[in-house]
C-alpha cells in the first residue's frame, strides 16, 4: 500500500508540476519542492538515532542526491514544459526497467527472458502512446521534452543502482535526508539564476497550493517509499511506479482538460503489463 501510494503521488505531482511550471522556472520549482520535502523529513529524522557517516560515503551520498533530487527533477520539470504529464509519466515509468537493465549490465542482477519481454512490451506501449503525438507535434519541441524526461528517468535508474551499497551500510532515512539536503543546496544556484531570491515571485493562490502540494507530497511519498523498501524487495516496490501514468492520465483529463485518446489508453496498458511481466517471479533474497 505504501508503494502504491508513492506511485500515485508521482503521477499527481507531475500533473501539479504541469499546472504551475509555466509560471515558475524549473530549477526554482525543484528547489521549493525539495526544500519543503526536507522540512517534512526533519521531524522523523530528529526522532531517529544519530548516524555517523564516513566522510567519503557521505560525499558520495550527497553527490547521488544532487543527481537524483536535483538534476533529475530539473530535467523532469523542464520536460513538462514541452509535453503533457500523461506522456511524461509514461516515459518516466520506464524508470524501474532502466534500473533492471543497468543492474544486469553491472552484474548485480540477472536479466531473464521474462524481464526482456517486459522491457520490449513497455517500449511498445510507450511507442503506441507517443507515436502519433510525436509525429504531429515534433516541431513544437515534443522531441526535446521526450529526451529530457527519459534523461531524468535514466538519472534515477543510475542512482537506484549506485545507492545500494550505502543503503546496506546506513539507515535509509538519514541517507535520504542528506541526499535531499544536498540537492536543495545544489538547486539554490540555478534557482538564483532564475531570479527566485532577487525577484518577487508572483503566483496565484492556486499555484502556491500546487507548489505546496508538490513539496509536501514529495516528502511524505519519499518516507513511504523508504518504508516500503524496508519491508519488501526493491523490484516489488518500483513496479508500483506504473500507477503514475494512470494517475497522471486521469488527473490530466479531470483537472487540465486533456484528451484521453485510444493511443494513450493502449500505451498505459502496455506499460503496466510490461512492468508486471518484467517483475514477476521475483523472489526476496534471504
Amino acid at each position: 500500500m505504501a508503494a502504491a501510494a508513492t506511485g500515485v503521488q508521482v503521477g499527481a505531482a507531475m500533473v501539479a508540476t504541469r499546472f504551475v511550471v509555466q509560471e515558475i522556472g524549473p530549477a526554482s520549482l525543484a528547489f521549493l519542492r525539495y526544500a519543503i520535502a526536507v522540512l517534512c523529513l526533519v521531524p522523523p529524522l530528529l526522532m531517529s538515532a544519530r548516524v555517523r557517516f564516513a566522510v567519503r560515503d557521505l560525499l558520495v551520498v550527497m553527490g547521488l542526491g544532487i543527481v537524483q533530487f536535483g538534476i533529475l527533477i530539473a530535467l523532469l520539470n523542464l520536460g513538462l514544459r514541452f509535453i503533457p504529464p500523461t506522456r511524461a509519466a509514461l516515459l518516466f515509468s520506464t524508470f524501474p526497467l532502466m534500473t533492471m537493465i543497468i543492474a544486469a549490465v553491472s552484474g548485480r542482477e540477472n536479466l531473464s527472458g521474462t524481464k526482456v519481454a517486459g522491457v520490449v512490451l513497455t517500449i511498445i506501449g510507450v511507442g503506441v502512446a507517443l507515436g502519433e503525438g510525436l509525429a504531429v507535434q515534433s516541431a513544437t519541441g515534443e522531441w526535446l521534452g521526450v529526451l529530457l524526461v527519459l534523461s531524468a528517468a535514466l538519472c534515477g535508474a543510475l542512482c537506484s543502482v549506485l545507492y545500494r551499497p550505502y543503503l546496506a551500510r546506513y539507515p535509509t532515512l538519514p541517507v535520504g535526508a542528506w541526499a535531499m539536503l544536498a540537492s536543495v543546496v545544489f538547486l539554490a544556484g540555478p534557482a538564483g539564476v532564475e531570479g527566485l531570491f532577487t525577484q518577487e515571485l508572483r503566483l496565484a493562490s492556486s499555484a502556491w497550493g500546487a507548489v505546496l502540494f508538490i513539496g509536501v507530497s514529495s516528502g511524505v511519498g519519499y518516507v513511504l517509499w523508504l518504508w516500503a523498501l524496508k519491508h519488501t524487495t526493491p523490484t516489488r516496490v518500483t513496479v508500483f511506479l506504473s500507477l503514475s501514468p494512470i494517475t497522471a492520465a486521469l488527473l490530466g483529463v479531470w483537472l487540465l482538460g486533456e484528451p484521453l485518446t485510444p493511443g494513450v489508453l493502449l500505451g498505459l496498458a502496455g506499460v503496466a503489463a510490461g512492468l508486471w511481466l518484467a517483475t514477476r517471479h521475483q523472489r526476496s533474497p534471504r
